[in-house]
């Protein structure tokens, strides 16, 4: 059977509950009609990049799906069809990855380099924006 991975974007007013009610129920939809749905993530609720629907907001949910075409395509009518699903996509792969998905993993802030590190520690100490009185005043006809 194929593989896919599939995201959907629910409303922002609505609860984490039915977030979760809304994907038993497609998880319900797919098993009944042959397939089977492996790891679920929610990414909780995030900001979109723009207004969609008038949402700012959304909450994120991934699903690795194992079925037939014909379940993804229903599930993908049925979703289209209620109000608290702004958006979705389902992508085919060839594989799932057990492992937390790129939303889920934490980057520790120690791994991410300082701003003041990126040209090395030998440069100099930035001095702070009040003390300018070694720079020679400017000149008033330099038009």
């Amino acid at each position: 059977m194929p593989l896919y991975e599939h995201v959907f974007l629910a409303r922002q007013d609505i609860s984490t509950q039915q977030v979760e009610q809304l994907v038993e129920q497609y998880k319900g939809l797919i098993e009944a009609n042959g397939g089977k749905v492996g790891k679920i993530e929610n990414w909780g609720l995030r900001a979109l990049a723009y207004r969609v629907k008038k949402n700012r907001k959304a909450h994120y949910t991934l699903m690795n799906i194992e079925a037939p075409h014909a379940a993804v395509a229903e599930m993908e009518r049925q979703m289209g069809i209620n109000e608290d699903i702004l958006r979705f996509m389902t992508l085919k792969v060839e594989s799932h990855d057990d492992e937390p998905s790129a939303m889920m993993q934490k980057r520790d802030r120690d791994d991410r380099r300082r701003r003041d590190d990126k040209f090395g520690s030998d440069r100099p100490a930035r001095e702070p924006r009040g003390e300018r009185s070694e720079r020679a005043p400017r000149r008033a006809d330099a038009e």
